[in-house]
């Protein structure tokens, strides 16, 4: 899924977590998620996904959804532990336990620097459904939650902000995942923070860091 006061990315943002996959044509003989190629290996239970930006991209937690006062992040990075994989087409279930953030900076009126944003409550459970949606939910009765802390001109701020899930897209053209413009509403903070912040990123590619050579993920 996570400056100004802005967004929670975790994205929560997350997730942000967290989530990490991508999408294709089902086999009847493959899994949900396969790894090295679409008719590749079946993903085991317990195996840790792992992504990154992809190339040239920055993750962005926007004032509003047009994007243009935001904090923007040239690293991020999404961690998970697959715990079902079913036959294709169908869902396949992760449990996302990390995301990080990092480089970022703002171009957010009264903001001078961001210290930190660290995504909360993990883990989040992420699903992920043969026609490349994919899904970030909290525990029962919880919310996902970012926390921004920044420098402004009157000192530093910290901002709560939360969402009830994370909705991202997979695809197999480049392995990866996209959060786009995902809403988390300020639960806490000064009055610097802003009110809504809006989370878009893309990972790739999404790899299997439990087999050798890490390769790479796709969702069938």
């Amino acid at each position: 899924m996570p400056r100004f006061a802005v967004p929670a990315l975790a994205v929560t943002v997350a997730l942000t977590a967290l989530a990490l996959l991508p999408a294709a044509a089902a086999s009847a003989d493959s899994a949900v998620l396969t790894y090295g190629s679409a008719a590749g290996n079946a993903v085991s239970v317990g195996d840790v996904l792992t992504a990154s930006l992809a190339n040239g991209t920055t993750a962005t937690l926007a004032t509003t959804s047009d994007g243009t006062s935001r904090i923007a992040c040239t690293g991020s990075t999404l961690s998970a532990t697959v715990t079902s994989n079913p036959a294709a087409p169908g869902t396949a279930t992760e449990s996302a336990t990390s995301q990080t953030f990092s480089g970022c900076t703002s171009n957010i009126f009264g903001v001078t620097g961001v210290r930190s944003i660290t995504v909360n409550a993990l883990p989040y459970t992420t699903s992920a459904a043969s026609d490349g949606t994919v899904t970030v939910t909290p525990a029962t009765g919880g919310s996902i939650q970012t926390t921004v802390v920044l420098s402004t001109l009157l000192g530093s701020a910290t901002c709560v902000y939360q969402a009830p899930s994370l909705s991202a897209t997979s695809s197999n053209g480049d392995n990866g995942l996209t959060f786009t413009n995902q809403v988390f509403k300020k639960v806490s903070g000064s009055l610097l923070c802003a009110g809504n912040g809006y989370f878009t990123a893309s990972y790739a590619p999404v790899v299997d860091s439990s087999v050798a050579d890490a390769p790479t993920v796709y969702t069938n």
